[in-house]
């Protein structure tokens, strides 16, 4: 591939429409959209699944999957400070490695949301009909998708309110949850001896050795993924490297208290081999406490974690849209922005693919979306592994220009090149997996498609 840099981002396509997008997002904004962003249903829900395979030492697998994470954003933040005003993460590799990063980055992006955006539009819409709604599925999915296209094609602004409630009613259910699991340890639950007992007493803190905590990776992983929407959200803001930046160097720590500690107090008030798959193990939890109406609690809570996602899918997808269309990778009128500088037709254009996203799920083969919607989850590992090449080629071409970047990631090139590592590791193990292999293979077909789509893309341009 080639590999020459422009100068600017508009190098990418000289005759690119002139549509720009608004700056009127708040530091709150940026910050509360990171906060919430690794919050969704995967840590409600998902999480038993989690530890079911891992055991309480799953708060292990949490926490090294947390470092990757934060190691990933810590450099978009160096990125983004170097380089500030540039847009999505995809335009800090295509700086890095060439217009050819941005197209397969952001491409592969949308892919992953256009799937999120259908499999949260039917978890929000069963849950929706679970608590009382009438309607058929597809009339409610639609309902969600339609109101919340609303708000994204009303201003960035009414997005950014709209997603900074949703990620503090997550924050603030997720903080209570593990005061209230504290405090009954602390009264109620017999104090550490209890907790101890309960937490090492079936099977110990690793029942299925090194292996469970590995074969947890892939669920642990793919429910961290979003912390990186708020490097999309920043380029709307007025300082985007600094939102970035404050976004990055924040990631530890709420992974630390909101996925590692809420897997250590819920495996300490109940035993961990007395969990249901698929069940959320939060509400057990609050049924073991004593909470009245946890059901209804965790349902409501659950819903907001869905329509989170769903409200920042949207956004996503018109935002990678609206880059592609810029730089010359998708049709030009994909990157015209309405009188309130939203890109109305990318919003619409997500709106529908979502949907039928949505569709897919509730009316073809159950197994059929499942493989479709994994292959997008694996998808994500090839954007981090293209964000961590970018980071080393980027600080390389700094240091040869003689420049240091006020925020770095340490002990570099190792560390950056132990991120590689660490996802190729991350691929192999699902390689290893049965029934993991022809969800990956999926996945690399995704990818080799893409490229060829670019492949195909130059060609013409040489012909024309």
């Amino acid at each position: 591939m080639a590999t020459t840099q422009p100068t600017e981002p508009e190098a990418f396509a000289p005759d690119s429409p002139s549509g720009v997008l608004a700056h009127t997002l708040q530091s709150r904004h940026v910050t509360m959209i990171s906060f919430g962003g690794i919050i969704g249903a995967g840590v409600f829900i998902g999480s038993s699944g989690a530890i079911h395979t891992g055991g309480p030492g799953v708060a292990l697998t949490y926490g090294a999957c947390g470092i990757l994470v934060f190691l990933i954003m810590r450099m978009l933040g160096e990125m983004a400070v170097a380089n500030p005003g540039r847009g999505s993460f995809a335009e800090y590799a295509a700086l890095a490695l060439g217009p050819w990063a941005g197209f397969v980055t952001r491409w592969l992006y949308w892919y992953f949301w256009v799937f999120t955006v259908g499999a949260e539009t039917v978890a929000g819409a069963k849950l929706l009909h679970e608590l009382g709604l009438p309607g058929e599925l597809w009339m409610i999915g639609l309902g969600l998708v339609l109101g919340l296209t609303a708000t994204n094609l009303l201003s960035v602004r009414a997005y950014g309110e709209l997603e900074f409630w949703f990620a503090l009613l997550k924050v603030t259910a997720i903080a209570l949850f593990i005061l209230i699991g504290l405090g009954f340890l602390s009264i109620f639950g017999g104090g550490p001896t209890k907790a101890a007992t309960t937490l090492l007493g079936h099977g110990g803190f690793l029942p299925k050795g090194a292996f469970g905590l590995l074969a947890a990776v892939p669920i642990v992983i793919f429910s961290m993924m979003g912390s990186e929407v708020a490097t999309i959200a920043a380029s709307e803001s007025a300082d985007p490297a600094a939102n970035v930046a404050k976004a990055g160097r924040t990631v530890a720590l709420r992974i630390m208290v909101f996925y590692v500690l809420a897997m250590l107090v819920i495996t300490s008030v109940v035993p961990w081999d007395s969990l249901t798959v698929g069940l959320s193990p939060f509400k057990r939890v609050l049924d073991q406490i004593g909470i009245p109406y946890s059901g209804l609690v965790m349902s409501v809570i659950v819903v907001t974690a869905v329509l989170s996602c769903l409200n920042s899918g949207l956004y996503i997808t018109s935002r990678m849209l609206f880059e592609l269309s810029k730089n010359g990778d998708a049709p030009r009128f994909l990157s015209t922005t309405a009188a309130n500088k939203t890109p109305a037709f990318g919003i619409a254009v997500g709106c529908v693919a979502g949907f039928g996203a949505a569709l897919a799920q509730l009316f073809l083969r159950d197994d059929v979306f499942t493989l479709l919607s994994s292959t997008s989850g694996d998808i994500i590992l090839f954007v981090y592994m293209i964000i961590a090449l970018a980071q080393i080629r980027a600080r390389n071409r700094m240091q040869a220009q003689g420049r240091t970047p006020s925020l770095k990631v340490w002990l570099f090139p190792w560390l950056s090149y132990a991120v590689i590592a660490a996802i190729a590791g991350v691929l192999i193990l699902l390689a290893l997996m049965p029934d993991q292999r022809l969800t990956l293979a999926l996945s690399a077909a995704t990818v080799a498609a893409t490229f060829a789509a670019l492949m195909l893309r130059r060609k013409v341009e040489r012909v024309n």
